[in-house]
């Protein structure tokens, strides 16, 4: 398995029904919807299929019930698929024993989800020092490793607080704590931060990349708020009635939208933020011009100086070398594109 993934979903199904594994074997794994409704099948993922790769933030996002949820558990089999191969570090997931699988999520996993589940009457020291105890880790040392986690999400001082005495974001900061002492490998972040007022959101998921950019996990993070996705993903992808329709970066997904549900999803997001200068620079065009802009450049940085003139701008990449222009033209045609078609 290449070293640059780290976990490989192949073929994924989760149905609920009478005997699924069954169905599916006498549809050739791909029955269709008609089958799936006519044999009254909820299918929670279909036919799903993605990597993630070490040391990438995956967001995967879509409306409730399109399956992320469904899909992440299947990846740490939390709940066990229908059909399908889960390949954690090039171990086949789904064939190993209880044993090794509770090994795994001891040691290589950790896991955050929507509620906070902390112990009401533990500490905070001892909450975050939970699943070293499970371990049979010895008190002395998991206290010290909780302190270092607990210092790392800025609760230094709080540690013989009650979760109680804390607010909505401190406890959630004591829930990234809990699933980081172990030292994982990777992350599942399950919508962890969807029950938080705005402020506080904005404030933990500036927390969250702060941490990813000292620790550098491999994190699959649950969304359905395409304003998060797009501010913590490496890559996304965008699941619809059990089914992955696309997966990209944030920028690809807007500007190259595979469906109508995409193009509708992605509608509304502001280009000027999002999109620099390489995502809508004419390719063709290596001239070196007299105005020049960096290739990563967003569009808000260029659009006044771009649209005021009638000259061209030259696209320089990190090597200063000329990769393509910019004009009037493509930056109009970027800001007020409504529909994919008017991208290509």
């Amino acid at each position: 398995m290449n070293k640059q993934i780290k976990i490989s979903c192949s073929n994924i199904w989760k149905l609920y029904g009478e005997n699924p594994e069954k169905f599916l074997k006498e549809n050739n794994n791909n029955p269709s919807t008609e089958q799936l409704k006519l044999n009254k099948y909820i299918p929670a993922v279909r036919d799903a299929s993605i990597d993630v790769k070490t040391g990438e933030i995956l967001v995967i996002m879509g409306l409730s019930g399109s399956g992320k949820s469904t899909l992440l558990r299947c990846m740490s089999k939390l709940i066990q698929p229908t059909d399908g191969q889960v390949f954690f570090e090039g171990k086949d997931l789904l064939k190993t024993s209880d044993e090794e699988l509770i090994e795994i999520r001891r040691h290589k996993m950790g896991m955050v989800f929507q509620h906070f589940a902390l112990l009401p009457h533990r500490t905070v020291l001892q909450n975050v020092a939970f699943p070293l105890e499970v371990q049979g880790i010895d008190v002395e040392k998991r206290e010290n490793r909780a302190k270092e986690v607990i210092k790392l999400v800025g609760l230094e001082g709080r540690e013989k607080y009650y979760p109680r005495e804390l607010s909505g974001g401190q406890q959630q900061r004591v829930g990234l704590a809990r699933s980081l002492a172990v030292e994982p490998d990777v992350w599942f972040l399950d919508e962890p931060f969807s029950a938080l007022d705005p402020l506080i959101r904005k404030e933990m998921q500036n927390e969250f990349l702060r941490l990813q950019s000292m620790l550098k996990k491999t994190i699959v993070f649950i969304t359905h708020d395409f304003d998060e996705a797009i501010r913590l993903a490496d890559r996304i992808a965008i699941m619809y009635e059990g089914l992955i329709v696309q997966v990209g970066t944030p920028e690809e997904l807007i500007t190259k939208p595979a469906t109508d549900y995409v193009a509708e999803f992605t509608k509304d997001i502001p280009r000027s933020k999002l999109l620099n200068a390489e995502n809508i620079m004419n390719e063709k065009e290596k001239k070196l011009h007299e105005n020049t802009v960096n290739y990563n450049d967003k569009i808000e940085k260029i659009a006044s100086k771009v649209l005021k003139s009638e000259s061209i701008f030259s696209v320089i990449n990190a090597n200063k070398e000329v990769i393509g222009s910019v004009s009037k033209k493509e930056l109009i045609k970027a800001l007020f594109a409504e529909d994919k078609n008017e991208q290509d």
